[in-house]
Parts: C-alpha cells; sequence; structure tokens
C-alpha cells in the first residue's frame, strides 16, 4: 500500500476498490479523528455526502472509524460540498467530512476532508493524517467515551437560508424562469429551493436520483440536455452543477453554455468597478483560456495564475488576500461567501447582474471571445509514465516552439483519473492542430504498450 493516499481534491477511486473500501474509509475516520482531538472539549465531525450508492458505506465506515476515536459524528445525508464547508465552520466541528467524487460517474467516490474553519485541508494536515493512517494500531479511547453518532436534521435548511443572503435583491427573481440541472447529485434539492424562494419560476431537471444516475447525460459536465430544456421552455437561464454541486456552467436564453471562464470575467469586472475586488486581482488555474487574460489587462485587473485544482486556487487566495478565483471547469471560489466553490452561490452572482443592468443572460455570459483552445485526454496504465520518454519530452519542446508567444501548450497528469490531459492555445488553428496532433501521436506510441 502506498503511503500517499491523498490525491489534489481528497481521496479518490473506484468503489468498493482500494483505496475507496470501507476498511480503508474507516481507518481513514480514525486516523483524522486522531489528529483532530486536540485538547478535552467535546469533539465533532459533520460528514456529508452525495448520491452515489456507495456513499452509505462509505459514511457508515467512515463514522466507525471517528467515533471509535471520542469523536461525536453528525451526518448530514446528501448535501452540496461548499455546504460541509459552511457548516464545518458553523458547527463548531473539528472536522468536516464530504463523500463524493464530484463529477466522475457513479462508480467512483471520494473522501474529502476539512478543517475547522471550513476550508480544505492543508498538504500538511493531510500528510499528518497519512502518518497517523500508516502507524494506525488500537484506538486509545476508553469505551465510556466513545463517540456518538446522530442525524442532523436542521442542516439543509440552515445551508438554504445562507445561500439566499449573499443574493442581494430578495424576490427580485420574480418574473424569471430558471432551468436548473442537478445532475441527480447533492443539490437535487436545495437548488431548487433556494431559486422558488427567492422568487423564480424553477423547472429543475437531474433532480431524481437513483444512486447509480449522478452526472449521467446531465450536470456541468454534459449541458447540453439543460441546453434544451432552456430553449423547449423559453427559460431565461440555465444552471447546470455538478455531482456535489462545486462547480457551474451556465445556459443563457439561447441555449449557448458558458464556462468559469466568463463567469470569472463577469464577476471580476463588476467588483472591480464596486471596489469589490481585493487587490484589484483573480485567482485561476493554467488551464484557463489567454482570452481571459487578455480582457482582465485591458481592464487593469492582474491575472494570477495556479497549478490545476481548486485547493491551489484558495491556497494562493488566502495567502494573497485576494477575494475572487476558480477554475474553467465552473469552480467559482468568493472568500467573501464560501470556503471552497459553490455552483449556486456563483449562479446567484450572475442573476445579480441580471437584475442590476436589465439584460438577457446572452448579453452578459459572453464576456470575451476565447483563444481557440483544444483539449485532449489520454489514458494510461498502471507503472507508466509516457511523459518521462524522450520522444515525448521533444514533441512538446518542438510544439512549444512552434507556438512561440502566440500560443501555449500544457501537458499534465489528472489528479483524479489516469488520464494525460494535452491543453493547447493559438489564434492559428492550422498550427493549433498540427501541434496538438504531433504530442498525442507521442503519447499514444509510449501508452500503446
Amino acid at each position: 500500500m502506498s503511503d500517499k493516499l491523498f490525491g489534489t481534491d481528497g481521496v479518490r477511486g473506484l468503489a468498493n476498490s482500494y483505496p475507496m473500501t470501507a476498511e480503508m474509509a474507516l481507518k481513514l475516520g480514525a486516523a483524522a479523528g486522531r489528529y483532530f482531538r486536540r485538547g478535552n472539549h467535546a469533539h465533532r465531525v459533520v460528514i456529508g455526502k452525495d448520491t452515489r450508492l456507495s456513499g452509505y458505506m462509505i459514511e457508515y465506515a467512515l463514522t466507525a472509524g471517528f467515533t471509535s476515536e471520542g469523536m461525536d459524528v453528525f451526518l448530514l445525508g446528501p448535501m452540496p460540498t461548499p455546504a460541509i464547508g459552511y457548516l464545518s465552520h458553523s458547527l463548531r466541528a473539528d472536522v468536516g467530512v464530504m463523500i463524493s467524487a464530484s463529477h466522475n460517474p457513479a462508480h467512483d467516490n471520494g473522501i474529502k476532508l476539512f478543517g475547522p474553519d471550513g476550508f480544505k485541508l492543508s498538504d500538511e494536515a493531510e500528510t499528518g493524517i497519512e502518518k497517523l493512517l500508516a502507524n494506525c494500531g488500537r484506538p486509545a479511547t476508553d469505551p465510556g467515551d466513545i463517540g456518538r453518532a446522530k442525524r442532523f436534521e436542521d442542516a439543509r435548511g440552515r445551508y438554504v437560508e445562507y445561500v439566499k443572503t449573499t443574493f442581494p435583491h430578495p424576490g427580485r427573481l420574480e418574473g424569471l424562469r430558471i432551468v436548473v440541472d442537478c445532475a441527480n447529485g447533492a443539490a437535487y434539492n436545495t437548488a431548487p429551493e433556494v431559486l422558488w424562494e427567492l422568487g423564480a419560476e424553477v423547472i429543475p431537471i437531474g433532480v431524481d436520483p437513483n444512486g447509480l444516475n449522478i452526472n449521467e447525460n446531465c450536470g456541468s459536465t454534459n449541458p447540453a440536455t439543460a441546453a434544451a430544456k432552456v430553449v423547449e421552455a423559453k427559460a431565461d437561464l440555465g444552471i447546470c452543477l455538478d455531482g456535489d454541486a462545486d462547480r457551474v456552467v451556465l445556459v443563457d436564453e439561447t441555449g449557448r453554455v458558458s464556462d468559469g471562464d466568463q463567469l470569472m470575467a463577469l464577476i471580476a469586472a463588476r467588483w472591480a468597478q464596486e471596489n469589490r475586488l481585493a487587490k484589484n486581482t483573480l485567482v485561476a488555474t493554467v488551464m484557463s483560456n489567454l482570452g481571459l487574460e487578455q480582457f482582465l489587462n485591458g481592464l487593469g485587473i492582474e491575472l494570477r495564475r495556479t497549478s490545476v485544482g481548486d485547493r491551489y486556487v484558495v491556497e494562493e487566495m488566502r495567502k494573497g488576500g485576494y477575494s475572487l478565483g476558480g477554475e474553467q471547469s465552473g469552480h467559482i471560489l468568493m472568500t467573501d461567501f464560501t470556503t471552497t466553490g459553490d455552483g449556486l452561490i456563483a449562479a446567484l452572482q450572475f442573476l445579480t447582474s441580471m437584475i442590476e443592468t436589465e439584460k438577457k443572460a446572452s448579453e452578459l455570459a459572453h464576456v470575451f471571445d476565447p483563444v481557440p483552445q483544444k483539449l485532449i485526454n489520454i489514458r494510461y496504465g498502471q507503472g507508466e509514465s509516457p511523459l518521462e520518454a524522450d520522444s515525448v519530452k521533444q514533441a512538446i519542446h518542438d510544439g512549444e516552439k512552434l507556438l512561440g508567444r502566440s500560443g501555449r501548450i500544457l501537458i499534465r497528469k489528472s489528479g483524479t483519473e489516469p488520464l494525460i490531459r494535452i491543453m493547447a492555445e493559438s489564434q492559428d488553428a492550422v498550427l493549433l492542430d498540427r501541434v496538438l496532433k504531433n504530442v498525442e501521436t507521442s503519447l499514444r506510441r509510449e501508452t500503446a504498450g
């Protein structure tokens, strides 16, 4: 067993296979419980999950681990990831847990941990838990000090009310027809409820989870269903969340889809105009489009780039004191409101602009013209290191030289799946295809065996 358990977004894998087994979840719960037990006060952990069938297995195994270390467990049931961040802090928990594999299919699952401040754990904390896990012994808790577990029925209501406070115009969604696609995931109850209570006519889709259909032909990674529904229902806006509702993509009234880069551009421009954009800076990852950077620079706004992963965006935001960041994939991070990406709160920021400008979604959702960008995913086998091959390194070097300053190429391993992601951008479409083809051919040659 590898000592390295945590990836770029917690622990993730195929359900009922290492590391996403009941045995490992129990051990992880015990190790995290031991790590966060400090002092003699009553210790508390909150556990939420999305709608995957395997969530039951992981939830109860984690509960056993935490209670064995003397921690009381509050079981929240299906809740968005950002709700766990919020409630971890609000309920004065020592640790929060979200059981979810986000946008991945139902056969995967994952475990994300939050500290008492509501933020995802640092590398240091994860390393500390891994060390305890590697040296896992018998729990030191006396029989009379074993923790208790109970359902916490008020969680959804608390989160719904908090989300509503982030929208500055209560009731002003009256007259707007909104399609919300909840990906048959964690927000299937909360998102439609929030939008309706704020005054909208809500057309919910992806709100019939059965444990196996999360993200299936719906949600932020498959917005075509929502786009068709928006056009059919003559809706004003479509909101597409992913399985744990920390991502969002938007659909305007014509059915056109906008990604996280466009939403970040809109929010950054408005916040800068209102003097709300801390240090006049947006934090995004290396995947965000060059067009976003050019648009922001034209407004005098700085773009700071990080490695891929919302945790790295948050780390940079906290370190630099910035208030807005995110990813092209739809994670929008606003530390004035949340400790992690919140797709619904980000969508409410877009709706704020619609209300205040009295413009249609199509007039607001396309803020800049993106530089042509293409992404290719190549699956590789266990033990393979195709990026280390000389032929691949040469193909990448040649591609960078060809693109020069007019474009860029980025090759990286996914932190959540056994994929190599190749992304390239250039205003020259022919050159873009040529560079991508050369690198792809070289990589596929190395993974073919």
